[in-house]
Formats: C-alpha cells, sequence, structure tokens
C-alpha cells in the first residue's frame, strides 16, 4: 500500500473508533501520533532493505507481529509514563493498523493475501526487492501505479482507492480536520488551546 492509503484506512479505523467509544472526535496529538504509527513498519523496513541492504525484504522486521506488538505495547507503556496516554494507544492503533493493510492488498490487484511476512523471521521473506536502491524502488512503485490509473477502467482497486480517499476526507472536514483544525484555531483564531490537549 502507498503512504496515503495506509494513513487513510487508519484515519478511518481510529476516527470511527473514537467516536464510537470515545463519543467525541478525534484529538491533535493522538491523530500526529496516528499518522506517524500508520508509516512506521515502512520508515524501518523499506530504507534497511531498499537502500542498505540490511533486511531481506521492506516487508519484514517491523512488519513482523513478533515486532509489532511488542513495539505498540511499549509505546502505549512509555506514553502512560508520560501521562499521554491516548497519544500512545493511537501511535499503536496506527501501527496495527498498517498491517491487515499490507496482507490483504493483494486481494486488490488480483492477487491473494499476503501472511507470511507477519511472522518474518520465522517464516522467510522473499529478498527479491532488497538492496535495489530506495529512490529506484520508489520509482518503479510509482511508474506502475500511475500506469494501472491511466488505464482508464474502473478496476477494483480503483473503485476501492477513490471510495477510501473520498470518505476519509470528508470524515476528516466533519472532525475538524486534526491537527491543522487545532492550529488554525490558535494561530488565525487566536483561540486558546482547548481541552483537547489534555491526555
Amino acid at each position: 500500500m502507498w503512504p496515503w492509503e495506509h494513513l487513510a484506512v487508519g484515519y478511518l479505523c481510529y476516527s470511527l473508533f473514537v467516536r464510537v467509544f470515545g463519543r467525541r472526535a478525534p484529538r491533535t496529538w493522538p491523530v500526529v501520533a496516528l499518522a506517524l504509527g500508520t508509516q512506521f513498519p515502512d520508515l524501518v523496513d523499506k530504507p534497511l532493505a531498499w537502500a542498505f541492504g540490511i533486511l531481506p525484504s521492506g516487508h519484514s522486521l517491523a512488519h513482523s507481529l513478533l515486532v509489532a506488538l511488542p513495539a505498540s505495547a511499549l509505546a502505549v507503556t512509555a506514553a502512560w509514563a508520560l501521562g499521554r496516554r491516548k497519544v500512545g494507544a493511537a501511535f499503536a492503533f496506527g501501527y496495527l493498523s498498517h498491517l491487515p493493510g499490507d496482507v490483504f492488498y493483494p486481494l486488490l490487484v488480483g492477487g491473494e493475501p499476503n501472511y507470511g511476512f507477519l511472522f518474518w523471521p520465522v517464516v522467510p521473506a522473499s529478498v527479491s526487492e532488497a538492496s535495489v536502491g530506495f529512490v529506484e524502488m520508489v520509482r518503479t512503485l510509482f511508474v506502475r501505479y500511475v500506469a494501472e490509473l491511466a488505464q482508464g477502467e474502473v478496476s477494483t482497486y480503483l473503485a476501492v482507492e477513490l471510495g477510501l480517499m473520498a470518505s476519509v476526507v470528508l470524515l476528516w472536514l466533519y472532525d475538524g480536520a486534526p491537527p491543522f483544525g487545532s492550529l488554525w484555531s490558535r494561530v488565525v483564531v487566536g483561540r486558546p488551546a482547548d481541552a483537547e490537549e489534555t491526555p
């Protein structure tokens, strides 16, 4: 999945979760932590595999449940100790939302779900994408992505992509566009920070 797709899926699920169980819109700092969490596995694995050849795949170390679950628990525990439990929980939520996206993404492009990386290193990762160069790999994948979109036909992937993006943008605006809505209120409108910043 592309970074914006991971962010969209994570935000959609998180906003709905917070609205159902917290009966409120997502707050500024948890949304920032959520956004970082949705990108975290790729921020670790992709450079270490594609640029440095340390990992065998862009879906290995940080994508493995053997790392993701303890790392998420550590983030929650550390944030709790710092009095920012909602921030830690949002990071963990974003991190863990990333993994099912990568598992089921192949279904949208005509493939099969990919579960293997969830159990790396017990299940070995493919080494085909290691050490190819970060910029070269991103360029190759992006060219393929643009070519698929340019075909002009409304594929399942394109329909899901457009539907996901439209619904997330509308939900984000309805939520007050965090964190930018809060920043706008403080800088332009001159309102003081509200109670949303409390942990």
